[in-house]
């Protein structure tokens, strides 16, 4: 065991592959034992995953590798041209065949050929794969000759294969032929403290590379960091760490400047994949909510305070909408309350045409003569909001303010003024 550590670490620094997470190790172990035997390997995992690592690693641990390596994404090859692309053509077999043409199988003989995103392989072609790895045998498109040829097949998918199977997308007999071994690559967010490590690598190297200095983060930061899904693995965090290298070099990163560079309530782990997808619209409505409460107070506190001009307001941005062409309407020269409230000698009509001296609380009052239909406040929308936040949650603050997307801080504030104390049980 100590030997075959000694191989992960050698194997690591080979390929520059940061991580230690068992899960990962694991599946490093298991490419480096199937290496020196020749059968065909199937990897599973999540995309930016890292399993474009896992056959080079087979490959250069083989007795193939000092022959050819080949990469072929099946995904990217359009269904009409795979067969030829794969297995070669004859000239004139097909409008547009000017040449002889060798596939990916006949220039790949005594190598190892990558087969990546195998799942998106047409029927067809499966069922010619299949013959491949049972014989070695082939034709070319538009050939009646069969050709042989040496290949070792390792593919890879973040397709479910046994669900595509049971839809009749996938053969059922080529998986249990692919899949002689099978390596599971762990996604990123099982892979523990290993998201730490890459963030730091990935910083640094983007520090040393552009010359910038590095950027430190807090605990609340790193834990922000740590606890993120990671939908896109380690693609999607090595973006994230690079743009936070470049904007943030030489600062202490705190947690709220995290989340500016993490998309808002779509990877935050849930307790269950099923409800992550609910989570992530609630979330976000919340956090829109507060932000169109925080704009109209703002708005209310302006024209309240006469600061903004009479006529109209050029496009704002409110949350994630654009008002267009907001108008504010002058107020009316007269103020009169509906008929049904007016007395015979229309006593309740303020005529201000005339008058510099009238002040806007004179109009204020006017309006307020004026009987409407009870509208609740942004107070009472909130403190209703909080409450039944913290009624699903038990009370508990932490899970509360996660679940509006608002510091506990500011939860705590906002609990003492609408005087939810007896809601707060538990303070974590």
């Amino acid at each position: 065991m100590t030997t075959l550590s000694k191989e992960i670490k050698a194997t690591q620094q080979r390929f520059g592959i940061i991580g230690k997470s068992p899960l990962f190790t694991t599946a490093i172990e298991q490419a480096l034992k199937v290496a020196t035997v020749d059968l065909s390997v199937l990897i599973i995992g999540e995309s930016g995953s890292g399993k474009e690592v896992f056959p080079k690693i087979i490959h250069e641990n083989s007795k193939r590798r000092h022959e050819k390596y080949m990469a072929v994404n099946c995904g990217a090859i359009p269904a009409g041209t795979i067969n030829s692309e794969l297995f070669g053509h004859e000239k004139g077999s097909f409008t547009g065949a000017i040449s002889d043409h060798k596939g990916y199988f006949e220039d790949c003989n005594g190598g190892t050929l990558f087969l990546d995103e195998v799942a998106e392989l047409p029927l067809e072609t499966q069922a010619l794969l299949l013959r491949v790895l049972e014989s070695g045998e082939y034709m070319r498109v538009g050939s009646s000759d069969v050709r042989k040829t040496d290949v070792r097949i390792v593919a890879a998918t973040n397709k479910n294969l046994e669900s595509a199977i049971k839809e009749g997308k996938f053969r059922e007999d080529l998986y249990y032929r692919l899949c002689s071994v099978r390596i599971d690559v762990p996604p990123l967010r099982k892979r523990g403290d290993d998201i730490w490590l890459l963030i730091r690598k990935f910083s640094h190297d983007f520090s040393e590379r552009y010359r910038t200095p590095e950027v430190e983060y807090t605990d609340e930061a790193k834990a922000a960091m740590l606890s993120y899904r990671w939908p896109g693995n380690v693609r999607q965090l090595k973006n994230v760490a690079e743009q936070i290298a470049l904007f943030e070099a030489g600062k202490v990163l705190e947690k709220e400047s995290v989340t500016t560079y993490i998309p808002q309530a779509s990877g935050l782990v849930s307790k269950s994949d099923a409800e992550f997808d609910y989570k992530r619209e609630r979330e976000y409505i919340f956090k829109l909510i507060f932000k169109l409460q925080a704009d109209v107070m703002s708005l209310q506190e302006s024209l309240k305070n006469q600061q903004l001009p009479s006529q109209e307001v050029s496009t704002s941005l409110v949350g994630d909408s654009y008002i267009h062409d907001v108008e504010i309407i002058k107020r009316p020269t007269k103020i009169a309350a509906p008929q049904h409230l007016a007395s015979k000698e229309e006593h309740n009509i303020i005529d201000i045409s005339n008058n510099d001296d009238a002040t806007a609380t004179e109009v204020d009052t006017a309006y307020a003569q004026v009987d409407a239909p009870h509208v609740k406040t942004l107070e009472e929308t909130e403190r209703e909001t909080i409450t039944r936040a913290l009624d699903r949650n038990s009370g508990k603050r932490k899970k509360t303010a996660e679940e509006l997307n608002i510091s506990e801080r500011t939860l705590y504030r906002k609990i003492k003024a609408y005087g939810l104390e007896s809601r707060n049980q538990h303070k974590e």
